[in-house]
């Protein structure tokens, strides 16, 4: 029968250690048990904290991929516990989105990256995102455009440039992940650039970057190419 957690010195207690030191100084395993909260009569709430990790080598960024069944499949864990799980998966993917605030003014391309850079390095599939700007380079709306698999991607010219005559932006950026972590730009990537910068110069409506956003990094297709508008 494993040790109550009540049980254990005060200062090994998750609750009353955040209390004591500050949550930065609580590992992963009990940072998840005060989520659980309870355990069984075999495990304690850090020892299912630990079973939940080993499942994803200690790998925070792969949680939100547990599904709600596999969750609930796991000793201790019953419908409410996984539902509270995934609950705090999502809302942690949200807090590293950026909002789409009219007043964000981009200045350079350095601005862009990192606005998306938690959010995007943390994703297991391409997702393509486009933010629309007015004359002064000012936000006037961020939106997902498409998702794809691990590897690439689609889009359609007319996919993107639709949302921008929708709400009349005369600028827009494009920003990609490589799931891979690899920010360095595919072929296909610069072959997707030029598709887009075509199609949306006819209808006056300027594309001022492409960002490849990796695991921390990212690289900036038109500086790669030598010419930047942002």
């Amino acid at each position: 029968m494993a040790i109550k957690i009540k049980k254990l010195p005060i200062t090994e207690r998750p609750y009353e250690k955040l209390e004591l030191y500050g949550e930065k100084m609580l590992s992963n395993s009990e940072l998840l048990a005060i989520i659980i909260k309870n355990g069984t009569k075999e495990h304690t709430a850090i020892d299912i904290s630990n079973i939940i990790l080993s499942r994803i080598d200690n790998n925070l960024k792969d949680l939100q991929d547990i599904p709600l069944e596999e969750f609930r499949n796991i000793q201790g864990i019953g419908r409410v516990k996984a539902i509270q799980l995934k609950a705090v998966c999502e809302l942690t993917k949200r807090m590293s989105r950026p909002i789409n605030d009219t007043k964000i003014q981009i200045k350079n391309t350095k601005d862009v990256a990192e606005m998306f850079m938690d959010e995007l390095k943390q994703e297991k599939r391409e997702i393509v995102k486009l933010v629309l700007l007015n004359v002064k380079n000012v936000i006037m709306k961020i939106m997902d455009i498409s998702y794809g698999g691990t590897s690439s991607a689609s889009v359609e010219p007319k996919d993107i440039l639709i949302e921008a005559i929708k709400i009349g932006a005369p600028k827009m950026i494009l920003i990609h992940n490589h799931p891979s972590g690899d920010s360095e730009p595919s072929f296909a990537d610069f072959e997707m650039t030029k598709k887009i910068e075509k199609a949306s110069k006819i209808i006056g409506i300027e594309l001022l970057d492409h960002i490849v956003i990796g695991d921390g990094n990212y690289v900036s297709i038109f500086l790669k190419r030598g010419d930047s508008n942002v």
